[in-house]
């Protein structure tokens, strides 16, 4: 009976496990497992309208050199428009758009909190290229003592009508353009 017990009990276990694989994208050829990447679960994902998570994956920095992150997403008709335009555009306003503090909520909803010092940083965009395919590159370092990097590579170009983009984040501008070169490519 309790052989029985258990049997069922795993049998369980292994159909809930099976139904929650389905909101796991597919993972990126070039970042695979094995390499210690993982998948993570866009199946349930809201996002905007016109923007299609195809797979996110991440790497927590053990077995990769660096932590990091790289995702494939496509995006149609008016929001593939929209987006080409502004990765297109000059570079110097896509890094003042990114160098922008995250919008402050409605100041009549929360009583004032003594101001926090600013943390100053200095943000820089670049483009290349990956064969045919053109990239940029934002790279935000903060200034002082830790003088920390944040870097983000995007590679996007046009597949059957829909805007294709592999991005990275990294702490390291080599590492986030390698990342989104193997999403690209695993696409």
């Amino acid at each position: 009976m309790r052989s029985r017990l258990l049997l069922v009990a795993l049998a369980g276990a292994l159909c809930l496990l099976a139904a929650c694989t389905s909101h796991f994208g597919p993972g990126l050829a070039e970042l695979a497992a094995d390499r210690g990447w993982r998948p993570l679960p866009i199946g349930s994902w809201v996002v905007n309208d016109g923007l299609e998570p195809r797979s996110i994956v991440y790497c927590p920095g053990e077995p990769c050199l660096r932590p990091a992150m790289a995702a494939l997403i496509v995006a149609e008709g008016g929001k593939a428009d929209e987006l080409e335009r502004a990765l297109a555009a000059d570079p110097a306003r896509l890094a003042r758009e990114f160098a922008k503090p995250a919008a402050k909520p409605d100041k009549a909803k929360k009583p004032a909190k003594p101001a926090k010092p600013s943390v100053k940083s200095a943000t820089s965009v670049s483009r290349f290229r990956d064969g045919g395919t053109s990239g940029l590159l934002v790279t935000i370092r903060g200034e002082g003592e830790t003088g920390r990097l944040a870097a983000t590579a995007i590679l996007y170009g046009r597949d059957a009508g829909k805007l294709v983009l592999a991005i990275a984040v990294s702490n390291d501008a080599d590492a986030a353009r390698g990342y989104a070169r193997a999403a690209w490519h695993s696409r």
